[in-house]
């Protein structure tokens, strides 16, 4: 497949040939669905917790006699039966993640990445390098080529002046190549590749 590549103020530099392996498989929903899952499941806190029984902060004492009342038999109201007594088999703290497999993952940002080939949202930028951290230049730049929420993935390393002017830019997320999530791919409008960044990804999902 082969993609125009451009610089930042639009012009053209070139063209790029992108691995049909990689950018030129038809896209499931099913393989995708199944990364974010685990993704967010992995990123869940699982911190929400309840107090049992024993952690709530009535007396201990038995409420009344076991006989002759009439009612029905108690022992403190910390009982869950109680208003703001202790809470039966409530969450706990826990870790939501699960595994999958290496492979699949791998498999999953493949199909993330042709989903946006397919899909027109990918664009190959010459380089993301700026001489100087200008939010402004860049915030120009990114107008005028028409971005709103775009993912930027560059090689092994983000060029600082660059990730500092983006920084401040709504809508602008810069990974490097290692970064490069199915969740993130996904979850913005455009995806815009570095040629450093496509050598850099065709490389680790050979």
């Amino acid at each position: 497949m082969k993609l125009d590549v451009i610089k930042l103020d639009g012009a053209t530099a070139g063209t790029v040939d992108l691995g049909d392996e990689i950018f030129g498989l038809e896209p499931r929903a099913d393989i995708l669905h199944r990364v974010v899952r685990w993704q967010r499941n992995k990123a869940q806190a699982g911190t929400h917790k309840v107090k049992t029984r024993s952690e709530t902060s009535y007396s201990t004492k038995k409420i009344y006699r076991q006989k002759g009342t009439g009612g029905a038999r108690h022992g403190d109201r910390n009982a869950p039966i109680f208003r703001k007594g202790g809470v039966y088999k409530g969450p706990t703290p826990r870790s939501h993640a699960h595994e999958l497999p290496k492979k699949f993952r791998k498999l999953g940002l493949k199909h993330a990445l042709s989903a946006k080939a397919k899909a027109g949202e990918l664009v190959v930028l010459e380089a993301a390098e700026l001489a100087e951290a200008k939010t402004s230049a860049l915030a120009k730049s990114v107008k005028s080529l028409g971005w709103k929420r775009v993912l930027i993935i560059d090689g092994a390393e983000v060029n600082e002046n660059f990730a500092r002017a983006a920084r401040n830019i709504e809508g602008i997320d810069v990974l490097p190549s290692m970064g490069a999530n199915v969740y993130d791919i996904l979850k913005r409008d455009t995806l815009v590749l570095t040629k450093a960044g496509v050598e850099a990804l065709e490389a680790r999902l050979k």
